[in-house]
């Protein structure tokens, strides 16, 4: 139990205690905190108390303005720091329950906070992980007999997306613009994008890189991850569908990935490991993990529509909500994902962020993407109140959240949201 109140549904209890960047009104300078129940834990204020043979040294990564020098001191110095954290925290830990003016400086209300990108995001890339969505798309595009490309069961599909354009939740995403050919049989027009699209994705955060032409194995790849976020990669797939051949994503993507704020670290996910999925055909040794690296969280979308208040979901069955399991249906590890990244000599770098792709499970409720949910805008995804979508409008907003569900408590990754606006003409 910590001192800080926590309700039982909060997704930042003790045993949570995820990384963030936020400032104040106030305070407009970007400084590290952690949540705990409805409050900010600003590390800058308390960066003395971090005592540990490995923070002792190196007070100065909490007052910098990103996690990315945190993120490169590596795994040990990660489990310091939590095991400080949820000393100092505990409600029976005077240091900073009973020192009246350091809590008042320390804690900040999360509704006063003004969120941040955790990191600075030199990379990213974008993984085609779930085999659901690869097999839905490929049955649409390609139909049944050929819905999986020949290299997707032995290797982590994925190519290089644009850091740039990655932002917080809450950033409004605009409507792009760009090139389309939605009849074959006509040259191509160029207009706002009609098949917008939403991708319910997990990233995670590289730690410390490795050296240009050192690849990481697989027994140490899991020192080389620091923590997961929520991730909605917006997707306009008629740009995509017309620019795609022969090098694969680019401005149908480029536009807007949004991430949420709050960075859950593995080591509170570790409870909530899984056997990974049975591979087969079996991977390539260097590629093969016996470690269970899976992880039960339960995922949900929401979409606000321009005419209700009212948030409606895409989920069919259950009218609140879309509820899945959809981690446990990833094919390919984040290990694996990030050995593989590696294997050619490819160096990563702290705060890189490396994506699973679209996450779907087995029933159409479980979908990931507008593009599956509507079959290709073949059929109507009934909102409620007389609302239906096919892709989304101008003015909707998407709305993710997720969590692991423990006994009496959650490990929640907050919210991933964006509302869509309309776009800017040249």
């Amino acid at each position: 139990m910590s001192f800080i109140p926590v309700e039982e549904k909060s997704h930042f209890p003790l045993q949570n205690l995820p990384y963030g960047v936020f400032s104040t009104k106030e305070e407009p300078r970007h400084r590290i905190g952690v949540a705990i129940g409805d409050q900010v834990l600003d590390l800058s204020a308390i960066k003395h108390l971090f005592n540990g043979p490995i923070l002792s040294k190196h007070h100065h990564i909490f007052e910098q303005p990103t996690l990315n020098h945190f993120m490169a001191l590596g795994w040990e110095a990660w489990k310091e720091a939590r095991a400080c954290l949820q000393k100092l925290l505990s409600a029976n830990e005077p240091t900073l329950r009973d020192n009246t003016d350091l809590r008042k400086r320390a804690f900040i209300p999360q509704a006063s906070a003004i969120m941040h990108l955790p990191a600075e995001i030199g990379d990213y890339t974008d993984f085609y992980s779930s085999r659901q969505h690869a097999t839905n798309v490929g049955v649409m595009f390609r139909g049944k007999e050929n819905a999986l490309m020949p290299n997707w069961l032995h290797l982590p599909v994925g190519y290089h997306g644009r850091a740039s354009s990655v932002v917080v939740s809450g950033t409004p995403i605009q409507r792009p613009m760009g090139q389309m050919r939605p009849d074959d049989d006509k040259p191509p027009v160029f207009g706002a994008c009609k098949l917008l699209d939403i991708e319910l994705e997990m990233a995670f955060f590289v730690g410390p890189g490795n050296k240009l032409g050192e690849p990481i194995s697989i027994n140490e790849a899991h020192k080389h991850i620091f923590g997961m976020v929520l991730m909605n990669d917006w997707s306009a797939r008629d740009i995509q569908k017309w620019e795609y051949v022969p090098l694969g994503p680019f401005l149908g993507k480029s536009f807007g990935t949004t991430i949420s704020p709050w960075v859950v670290t593995m080591e509170a996910l570790m409870p909530f490991v899984l056997p990974n999925p049975i591979q087969d055909p079996k991977p390539l040794p260097y590629l093969c993990d016996d470690q269970p690296y899976t992880f039960d969280i339960e995922l949900f979308v929401a979409i606000k529509g321009t005419v209700f208040p009212s948030m409606y979901s895409f989920s069919i069955l259950v009218p609140a909500e879309l509820y899945t399991r959809q981690e446990y249906y990833m094919y390919w590890t984040m290990k694996q994902q990030l050995v593989h990244h590696t294997i050619n000599g490819c160096n990563l770098r702290p705060g890189d962020l490396l994506a699973s792709g679209t996450i779907s499970g087995p029933d159409p409720e479980n979908f990931g993407s507008m593009l599956e949910l509507s079959w290709k805008g073949t059929k109507a995804i009934d909102l409620g109140n007389g609302q239906s979508r096919k892709f989304l409008q101008d003015g909707d907003e998407v709305i993710m959240t997720g969590y692991c569900q423990g006994k009496g408590y959650r490990i929640g990754f907050g919210e991933c949201s964006g509302k869509v606006l309309p776009a800017r003409p040249i």
